[in-house]
């Protein structure tokens, strides 16, 4: 697939729990990068944390501040962003997302997303009586748009974060490198 480097930005995509922030940090600190992530730029232009945005307008409220947070995000430069594991859902962030960088899609297990996304303030999808089958329920419904804009999948299972960011840095040189 080719993808536009014009703006030498960095995108994780993938479910909640897969490790995207804690790795895009990383990712972010070795490359000298400037690390964004959506729901906390949410956070910040709001005020208030995702599951009060939630409470008061719902999925499809957060999902149009989601949209625009990642159609300016991904129109900056030199940037590692961790979008949200929903911003895939809408088309224009796809499309945002593919064509201003090096995607990478950090797939992981239920298993491991269950150990690692607890429900909280960050999470309120998971505010359920049943977190595992949400969680299925969720990677049915995202997984092929994940895979639709990916330029790399990293499989994240039984991986440590800095051992993911190294192989996404050798990658990305490798990419720009063609």
């Amino acid at each position: 697939m080719a993808v536009n480097n014009k703006n030498n930005n960095i995108f994780l995509i993938g479910p909640m729990g897969s490790g995207k922030t804690s790795v895009g940090n990383l990712v972010a600190n070795m490359l000298s990068k400037k690390f964004l992530d959506t729901d906390s730029e949410i956070e910040s232009i709001t005020g208030v944390d995702i599951t009060y945005i939630f409470d008061i307008e719902g999925e499809a409220g957060f999902r149009k501040r989601e949209e625009k947070v990642v159609e300016e995000a991904t129109q900056m430069q030199n940037i590692v962003l961790a979008t949200g594991g929903g911003a895939v859902e809408s088309k224009n962030s796809r499309r945002c997302i593919r064509d201003n960088g090096f995607v990478v899609y950090l797939e992981t297990n239920i298993e491991d997303q269950l150990k690692r996304a607890k429900p909280n303030n960050r999470r309120p999808l998971l505010r359920t009586s049943n977190p595992e089958q949400k969680l299925k329920e969720l990677a049915t419904k995202r997984k092929e748009f994940y895979e639709s804009i990916a330029t790399l999948v990293v499989q994240t299972k039984g991986q440590k974060p800095k051992v993911l960011a190294e192989k996404i840095i050798e990658n990305f040189n490798a990419h720009r490198d063609r």
